[in-house]
């Protein structure tokens, strides 16, 4: 005879049972909001342009978006969200790199299931303002003649503004000591205020600081100059031959989610980067669009792991979390 305490267990999973058949028996992505993780606090480049493309990707879907942040371990709480969610097609994760790391860090074509390229996006190294070092030149002679007192910040260790900081110490022969953040916000604030002297950021945290002469940007790190910053060189102008490189971002969802739903997916967020509503957020942020297929933006990735891998273990970088 069953007691009243597992008659109502049994009732409350038949219900479960019937709210999950509801919510398959509608067509996707109609049966509930699209999640999409981003692994940095709000206000930095990730978030900004994962938030004006998730809204627009709402519209053309007829479903609501929802962008949370879930910052720390360089964008691993991100990842790991995502690898662990349900295979439906209601999951979206932005996936930032290069990067490397100590941590455990669910990767593309293993962990999680690549659903598109996303942009590619330039650094800029910046200073306080009032910077009594005016180029490029004079900060990397200051740094080699006095090592100790030079640092960089990042948004995390391991990250792709790491990587490009560590490039720039072993082509310009200087060591200067890496300070991450959770974010570009918070670092952007602790260069105006004198805490640290230098950072490696995104566009997006430093551009409006920039034009305000709160920050001094030496140099972009891409190959071409920027139209938001046209006045900065990039680091070959500036001295520092051979150095490029680009944080991108690429778009992953659970691995096992339905080809067709990730097709879908794909079709419509290279459609919506590509678009002129797009055109000021990209320009603010440094970045150029990316398009390919799913199968595209997982080969480009693996390409960029082997590549940044092996500065890694040339510079024997410290990425202890």
């Amino acid at each position: 005879m069953l007691t009243t305490t597992r008659r109502t267990l049994i009732a409350a999973a038949c219900l479960l049972n019937l709210s999950v058949m509801a919510q398959d028996a509608k067509p996707w992505p109609q049966a509930k909001p699209i999640t999409w993780f981003v692994g940095f606090p709000p206000g930095g480049s990730t978030d900004v342009l994962t938030r004006a493309v998730a809204r627009r990707l709402g519209e053309k879907l007829g479903q609501t978006v929802v962008v949370e942040n879930r910052p720390g371990a360089s964008g691993a709480i991100a990842l790991q969200a995502a690898a662990k969610a349900m295979p439906d097609g209601y999951t979206l994760v932005t996936v930032d790199g290069p990067s490397v790391s100590n941590v455990p860090m669910p990767e593309v074509g293993k962990d999680l299931a690549a659903v598109s390229p996303f942009v590619h996006q330039a650094m800029v190294l910046i200073g306080p303002g009032n910077a009594g070092l005016k180029t490029l030149d004079e900060v990397l002679n200051a740094a080699r003649k006095d090592p100790k007192v030079w640092s960089y910040g990042t948004s995390g260790t391991g990250s792709s503004q790491h990587l490009a900081g560590e490039l720039l110490n072993t082509l310009a022969g200087t060591t200067m000591t890496h300070v991450p953040y959770k974010g570009g916000a918070q670092a952007v604030t602790d260069v105006i205020g004198g805490q640290i002297p230098l950072a490696m950021l995104g566009v997006t945290p430093v551009l409006a600081h920039a034009k305000a002469g709160k920050v001094r940007v030496y140099a972009v790190t891409t190959e071409h100059r920027l139209e938001s910053l046209p006045d900065v060189p990039t680091m070959a102008e500036a001295g520092v031959k051979g150095f490029v490189a680009s944080q991108w971002y690429v778009v992953a969802t659970s691995v096992g989610t339905p080809d067709d739903r990730i097709a879908t997916l794909n079709n419509l967020i290279t459609e919506i980067i590509a678009s002129p509503e797009l055109k000021s957020v990209l320009f603010a942020s440094g970045s150029v669009p990316s398009k390919g297929s799913a199968k595209d933006a997982l080969n480009f990735v693996n390409q960029e792991k082997r590549r940044w891998k092996e500065l890694a273990q040339k510079s024997k970088l410290n990425l202890a979390p």
